[in-house]
């Protein structure tokens, strides 16, 4: 298996615009379309894509308790940082907007939802994962000022948040491995 292949089979697509393949589309478009252009089949497969988000935000419209944090590794044209942002909605389907070029957003194999989103000057890598119930507001903080100094690592993340691959997987129908609870952690 090569790492394209590893790649693919470590995640679970939820959508994506990188790497549209127009000969993918070809055959459903000229059959629905048969008087476009290439030019024109390759905007209208754009357009449906388009459309798809749409139909995602739908399927992923979850309410959560508690707000979403997403962990940035920004790629910027004088090298990468850390950031976070706030989806105080807490809602999943909010996590679905990007103000990028090119995104694709996926639940990998440890059941977080990511993004990867092109831009201009680079690729960001988003994190994005729900406060646990019952966090106060101080280790809220406590971990926003970790990710802002660029210090945060995963047990400080997993520590006061919990991964959205268990309620995204559970709309469509795909397995993740089961967390390990902190009994079966400590046990190790």
């Amino acid at each position: 298996m090569n790492s394209t292949q590893s790649r693919q089979t470590d995640r679970h697509t939820i959508w994506s615009d990188i790497n549209l393949d127009l000969e993918d589309w070809r055959a459903d478009l000229k059959a629905e379309y048969p008087e476009l252009t290439e030019d024109e089949l390759y905007y209208k497969m754009c357009e449906i894509n388009a459309d798809y988000l749409d139909d995602e935000r739908v399927n992923l419209n979850i309410q959560l308790s508690q707000p979403i944090i997403v962990i940035g590794d920004i790629g910027r044209w004088n090298g990468r940082i850390m950031g976070y942002k706030m989806i105080e909605s807490g809602n999943i389907r909010d996590c679905l907007y990007s103000d990028t070029d090119f995104t694709e957003w996926y639940v990998d194999k440890y059941g977080d939802l990511r993004a990867d989103a092109v831009h201009h000057d680079g690729t960001n890598h988003y994190l994005y994962r729900v406060f646990k119930n019952g966090v106060t507001p101080e280790q809220a903080e406590r971990l926003q000022d970790k990710i802002y100094m660029g210090k945060a690592t995963r047990a400080d993340i997993t520590r006061v948040t919990r991964r959205l691959g268990d309620e995204i997987a559970a709309v469509y129908g795909f397995t993740i491995p089961k967390q390990r609870t902190s009994q079966e952690r400590s046990e190790r």
